[in-house]
């Protein structure tokens, strides 16, 4: 059994240059890239992205940041039906502060609003954040 989840590289990875070593970090675990694209994200993709968090105060700030330049979308495979938290575990808790060593956002993010990479939190998102970026492509 195989499962595929959703990863982005986000603006600031992009900016910064670590889109090639998020990219190893997930095949080295074993994960397999089944579709990746650099894209810019249209005001209307970003939020219906972040659809979810439409009524928080931070929303039009997460909609800017994911709009204002190019962010690697990936769909991921892996060999069991827990691929969405491996490359959570590899992506890092969301505060970077909480962020563990070893992490891609432990050891490369500096803020929790630019905190560098995306990943489902679950099976049903992984499904609908495939649909949302890549279509009938992945």
């Amino acid at each position: 059994m195989t499962s595929r989840t959703f990863v982005m590289a986000k603006p600031d990875a992009v900016e910064r240059g670590l889109v090639g070593e998020i990219v190893s970090r997930l095949e080295r675990k074993g994960l397999t890239l089944v579709a990746a694209e650099l894209r810019s994200v249209s005001q209307e993709l970003a939020q219906e992205h972040y659809a979810e968090h439409a009524d928080k105060p931070f929303y039009d700030e997460l909609v800017a940041f994911l709009t204002r330049s190019p962010v690697f979308a990936m769909v991921v495979e892996g060999p069991g039906d827990d691929t969405w938290e491996l490359c959570r575990i590899l992506i890092g808790k969301t505060k970077v502060t909480d962020a563990q060593p070893g992490s891609i956002r432990g050891d490369f993010a500096t803020t929790t609003n630019e905190n560098l990479v995306h990943g489902s939190d679950g099976t049903e998102s992984a499904a609908r954040e495939i649909k949302l970026w890549f279509g009938d492509r992945a």
